[in-house]
């Protein structure tokens, strides 16, 4: 693919002879943007606007073309749930206070249930080889509201044979496939001991439960018990390791309201126009927003401080490198032959929404894009190990060789990584079959913390990984050969879970559908096999209804080795029915 890359590289190096990028200039960028007054520049906030109007106005300097609505690209993101009116909690005569009685979970669904309510232990329904529980079998739960506790027997702290069954949404699930009514849950002491109801966060996820589930404190759940405590029982089922459960002949009635606060906050996005070929592009991304105050649910490593968290590195560093790079070739007397889209992606830290968003509403054909270049944390190259990592090399034939040749000589130390996923903007981008690189100089003690400050950049190290990406990108921007994506890894996360089966499918997690949209579906996987396709939207495995990611991985988990499972799809408003087999 590079086989003229030395006389590239000799025209490259006459045409931009000129040094735009300089270190005054980055450590102004970074100090910006990563200043008190930006307050974390979280999705939504006026900061984060006026950090958005910075580099809107550096790309217009730059001499860009403004893209979408003035250079901006508006999306919707939800940062928060909060009560809304009309909560309410009695069991007889007695009414409770919310957040000091109860609390609704942020994945509660609203409604009003008034119900008998049902022990149901730890709310276990486990089939497996080694162990079965089956919290409902004994009582019938149907219509009824099921007081549940939190944890699992063991509460192991590194997992444990009832890792996977004792998260709330799994419990909640269970429940509803159970037919209940609404969710209880309750910590016994042995769980938390401080008997804390759980903080109203967002956890990232639009879709919730298909029914009201709550939290309790001990005393209120002890009422429901009326002759037993939760304390005891929690007791006898740690200690006979057997299921336990029965009507209590309390009736609760319950009314949940919960509303999701969405805010609106953008892309930043402008074009250098190719000479000889304009309608293909090399791309170049930095997502510009942070964690604002920190706080539980926004990825803080310090959940517990609320305090400016100013990401220096994270990602000040990669978008004063963008203005940058920027400024280097929208100056330049000479423009490249292919086009060059310049971005600064929000929502990043909410997982990657703004890049996500980009790639399901592109402002340019996403086909002919050859190279997406993502630039985050980019400012504490190591002066002793000085090592930069570059993510995505195995994205595209001979891509590895000739990076290799534009790092030698360099003042740092280049380390090829070949996958193309990872966990960055990039991502959105590999999942498209479009070649990527991350440049990356590596993870600290400050990562998603209050001292991610300014003066712990290395701005000599960001100086010389920006001279590095100007010769990539130019040679990129200028070649007359053409590149061959190469699938380099798998296109989603790789999460720590206890699955026996996979489907082979790639989530589209920018989807606001109820059930599961496919963002893709792996070649000579099941999904593949049983006929179902990109663009799908799973709403059943199993004949049991899948509202969210969260339902699926809850699902999956519960599939064995050769097990034929029914999987209903909604395609083109149909929905449809396909046997796969595990």
């Amino acid at each position: 693919m590079y086989r003229v890359l030395t006389l590239i590289l000799i025209s490259v190096s006459s045409v931009w002879a000129q040094d735009a990028i300089t270190i005054p200039e980055l450590r102004e960028h970074v100090t910006y943007l990563a200043s008190d007054s930006m307050k974390g520049r979280m999705p939504g906030t006026p900061e984060t606007r006026q950090a958005a109007a910075y580099i809107a106005e550096a790309f217009k300097k730059a001499g860009l073309q403004p893209m979408g609505e003035e250079g901006f690209q508006y999306f919707d993101v939800i940062t928060s749930v909060r009560l809304a009116d009309g909560n309410f909690f009695k069991i007889g005569d007695n009414t409770f206070k919310i957040k000091e009685d109860y609390i609704p979970l942020s994945f509660s669904a609203n409604g009003l249930v008034e119900a008998e309510v049902v022990f149901a232990g730890f709310g276990f329904h486990i089939e497996s080889d080694s162990l079965k529980w089956d919290d409902f079998g004994a009582a019938d739960v149907k219509g009824k509201w099921v007081l549940i506790l939190m944890g699992d027997p063991e509460n192991d702290p590194h997992g444990g044979r009832f890792y996977k069954d004792s998260k709330l949404r799994r419990k909640a699930l269970l429940a509803s496939d159970a037919g209940a009514a609404g969710v209880i849950f309750v910590a016994g002491p042995q769980f938390d001991e401080t008997d804390k109801l759980m903080a109203l966060h967002y956890d990232q996820s639009s879709s919730g439960s298909t029914i009201p589930v709550l939290q309790v404190k001990r005393e209120v759940a002890n009422i429901l018990l009326k002759d037993k405590t939760v304390a005891g029982l929690e007791k006898s089922l740690i200690e006979k390791m057997a299921p336990v459960s029965y009507n209590t002949g309390q009736v609760a009635k319950v009314q949940t309201a919960l509303e999701q606060v969405k805010v609106k906050t953008q892309n930043v996005v402008a074009l250098l126009k190719g000479t000889t070929y304009p309608d293909e592009y090399v791309v170049i991304g930095a997502h510009y927003d942070h964690l604002g105050y920190g706080g539980w649910g926004s990825g803080s490593r310090k959940p517990d401080l609320h305090e400016i968290h100013n990401g220096a590195d994270d990602n000040a560093s990669g978008t004063a490198s963008l203005m940058e790079l920027a400024e280097y070739f929208g100056t330049s007397p000479h423009k490249p032959k292919r086009s060059i889209l310049f971005m600064a992606f929000g929502a990043e830290e909410m997982g990657l929404l703004g890049s996500k968003y980009f790639t399901s509403h592109p402002l340019i054909d996403l086909k002919k894009i050859r190279l997406m270049i993502n630039m985050d944390m980019v400012g504490r190259l190591n002066p002793h190990s000085k090592t930069l990592t570059v993510g995505g090399t195995g994205t595209a034939k001979g891509l590895e060789d000739t990076l290799k040749k534009l790092a030698a000589h360099r003042s740092f130390k280049f380390k090829a990584s070949p996958e193309g996923f990872g966990p960055s903007d990039h991502a959105s981008f590999y999942v498209k079959d479009i070649p990527v690189l991350f440049l990356f100089t590596g993870s600290h003690d400050d990562y998603h913390t209050p001292t991610d400050d300014v003066e712990k950049i290395n701005f000599d190290g960001m100086k010389a990984i920006n001279d590095f990406a100007t010769d990539i990108i130019a040679l990129e921007a200028n070649s007359d050969e053409p590149v061959v994506f190469t699938e380099a890894g798998p296109k989603e996360e790789q999460r720590v879970a206890r699955f026996k089966v996979t489907l082979g499918v790639i989530p589209d997690y920018a989807s606001e559908a109820k059930g599961l949209k496919l963002d893709g579906v792996r070649e000579g996987g099941v999904a593949f096999k049983g006929g179902i396709k990109k663009g799908d939207i799973i709403v059943g495995m199993d004949h049991k209804p899948i509202n969210n990611i969260y339902d699926y991985m809850n699902r999956l988990a519960d599939f064995k080795v050769g097990q034929e499972v029914d999987v209903e799809v909604i395609r083109d408003g149909k929905h449809m029915h396909f046997t796969v087999t595990f």
